[in-house]
């Protein structure tokens, strides 16, 4: 509890305390009206600031302004009224400020909460200075420093293992309480926390480009993307407060001014003007405006906490409403670590061709790449090759010590007039050229997720209609892992474009109110990440490009978090569509009670603060997600 909530806490028990010191005391005239205005001044002076500076800034439809036009008429009428009883004003603006208070304790404990799940931010960095340790701001350290990270501490940036072997707690980015075990020449990402051994990892980006630093970054900034509940809320509250205002003001002036020139009766003013008060009571929209966006924020919250990065509300909402599904295959649906399994039709000794295929593939980042540069054993010597030519889709031309070395595709050695040796055997077929003959094929084998086949099973238990996966692969691979999977549609053998063009047919050829999500992990996938629905990118191993362009980020590359995800949106927007008709339900009911003379202030209250409580209590339900 901070000390502005404090504070109110204070200023509610004091009046509520000298409201229950009055019900015993008989005091009329001024002296009850003076005793009535200290607690009321007491609890609702910072209502009638507001108020007041609305009026001045001509913003006038507000909370504020309706309590305090509620409130003051109800005083002045028990004053016309000689009446005495002050009760119901200064009850009303307590209430309402034990329901305020009651809002910003919650708000204020989800965001607690989320800071605790999100507690990955490091306070600093060690790095070896005269044979110790010097704590250092990690924005202070440059990429390709040496720092070390002894147990019990945080990861502070992104490195790759120089020395050292420990278990890493993953919690608060992946949601998972199973460590992970990292040695020498692992990759690690900031935010973690080691465990056993003390680890010295070389920096692979600066802090301000770190997993740690883009994670806090999504979640801070998702609450600027506003959903179409919450912009439905925010221009029904624009519309709905003014009209309520008129509304009472009519309900106060024309059935007097009829029964006065019409039916020649008595006015009763005082009837249908405490009537009037009722209803501008009763139609605060606190509940609505305010519950609305805490339910996207526990939401968001709670996805954050499974070790999914949600990065707008905007993004939730549509989460939940999709129905089609479509994955890249490469480090989404399989590890993307790939081992060559064979050399088939090798016109030069095996090393040869793989060291020849390792030179030409050294300046590309692709897994395949790197499973030849493992094979190969050593690490290249680039000056060894020039005159890099890389064809989109199909592979790479080079020379190496001045031979012509193409490594690709069959769509390159087409390109290249080089017939070629189709393989019988599963996996990636590298085929390879040497001065323009055929000289051989390597066979390159990608690893499916052990998660995979589960995650297909989930969405489809979720309501997922339609599964799809867009390959670059050969068809007899991609249809093989599709079916192993469960998957109802593939397309193989697509260039980055045609991938695009394939989400775009299954984007015009699906339902309006359906949605389609794109799951990748590449940077030949941030086009379609772009392009669909909603974007989902695999966050551990994925491109920064990926991730910059998708909507909704994996922490732990897990395809089965998908299916949470879409779980987590669907619960969230129950929620928000529960408060929504909850709220408005019950303030048309009691308006119409109000308006006929039935309500009275005490059920206002009720409508006003009971309603908000109780929505602000469903809104943070949001925020728990683990059974789901």
């Amino acid at each position: 509890m901070n000390k502005k909530q404090k504070k109110m806490l204070v200023r509610i028990i004091v009046s509520a305390l000298m409201m229950i010191g009055l019900s015993f005391v008989s005091a009329t005239g001024i002296t009850g009206f003076i005793l009535y205005m200290i607690p009321y001044l007491i609890i609702g002076y910072d209502i009638l600031i507001k108020a007041f500076k609305g009026i001045k800034n001509r913003q006038v439809f507000d909370e504020s302004f309706l309590m305090a036009v509620a409130t003051i008429g109800a005083i002045a009428l028990a004053f016309y009224e000689k009446s005495g009883d002050y009760t119901e004003a200064v009850a009303v603006m307590l209430f309402y400020q034990i329901g305020e208070w009651f809002q910003s304790y919650a708000v204020g404990k989800s965001r607690r909460n989320i800071s605790e799940l999100m507690d990955i931010r490091p306070d600093y960095a060690n790095i070896e200075k005269d044979g110790g340790l010097e704590r250092v701001d990690p924005d202070e350290v440059e990429t390709g420093s040496i720092i070390v990270v002894q147990p019990g501490e945080k990861v502070p940036i992104d490195g790759i293992v120089e020395e050292g072997n420990s278990s890493l707690n993953t919690g608060a980015l992946t949601g998972e309480s199973l460590p992970r075990d990292v040695k020498v020449g692992d990759e690690i990402v900031s935010g973690c926390i080691n465990m056993t051994g003390v680890l010295k990892i070389r920096t692979t980006r600066e802090f301000g480009e770190s997993t740690v630093s883009k994670i806090l970054d999504l979640v801070e900034n998702a609450s600027s993307r506003k959903s179409k509940s919450e912009d439905f809320i925010s221009r029904f509250a624009k519309v709905y407060t003014p009209a309520v205002c008129i509304s009472a003001l009519v309900l106060a002036l024309l059935p007097p001014v009829i029964r006065m020139l019409i039916l020649s009766a008595d006015a009763q003013w005082g009837v249908w003007i405490y009537r009037a008060l009722t209803f501008l009571v009763i139609s605060c929209p606190c509940a609505l405006v305010i519950s609305i966006p805490l339910s996207f924020f526990a939401g968001i919250g709670g996805a954050s906490n499974a070790g999914v990065l949600v990065k707008g509300s905007n993004y939730l909402e549509t989460l939940s409403r999709t129905k089609i599904v479509v994955f890249d295959k490469t480090g989404t649906l399989t590890q993307g670590v790939f081992e060559v399994n064979g050399i088939h039709h090798n016109e030069l000794e095996n090393e040869k061709l793989i060291e020849y295929a390792a030179l030409v593939e050294s300046s590309s980042s692709h897994p395949i790449s790197k499973s030849l540069q493992r094979a190969y054993g050593k690490k290249p010597d680039r000056s060894r090759v020039s005159e890099i030519q890389e064809i989109s889709g199909k592979g790479i031309i080079a020379k190496v010590d001045g031979i012509d070395v193409a490594v690709g595709n069959s769509k390159l050695m087409d390109k290249l007039n080089v017939p070629y040796i189709n393989c019988h055997q599963v996996g990636t077929i590298i085929h390879m050229a040497i001065n323009g003959e055929y000289a051989g094929h390597i066979v390159i084998s990608d690893i499916v997720k052990p998660t995979s086949k589960d995650a297909i099973r989930a969405l489809k238990k979720v309501g997922i209609t339609k599964t799809v996966m867009l390959t670059g692969d050969a068809k007899k691979v991609a249809d093989q892992v599709a079916e192993s999977l469960g998957i109802d549609t593939v397309y193989s053998e697509l260039l980055p474009d045609d991938k695009v063009n394939k989400v775009e047919e299954l984007i015009n050829s699906k339902e309006e109110k359906a949605k389609l999500a794109f799951v990748g992990d590449g940077i030949n996938d941030a086009p379609v990440l772009s392009r669909a629905d909603i974007g989902i990118a695999m966050g551990a191993m994925g491109s920064d490009a990926a991730i910059e362009a998708a909507d909704v980020v994996l922490m732990d590359d897990d395809p089965m978090k998908i299916a949470k995800a879409i779980k987590i949106s669907r619960k969230c927007m129950g929620i928000v569509y529960q408060n929504i008709v909850f709220a408005i339900g019950v303030k048309v009911i009691c308006l119409l009670l109000g308006a006929v003379g039935i309500a009275n202030m005490w059920l206002a209250i009720f409508a006003d603060v009971g309603v908000m409580i109780i929505a602000v209590l469903n809104a943070i339900r949001a925020l728990f997600v683990k059974k789901l």
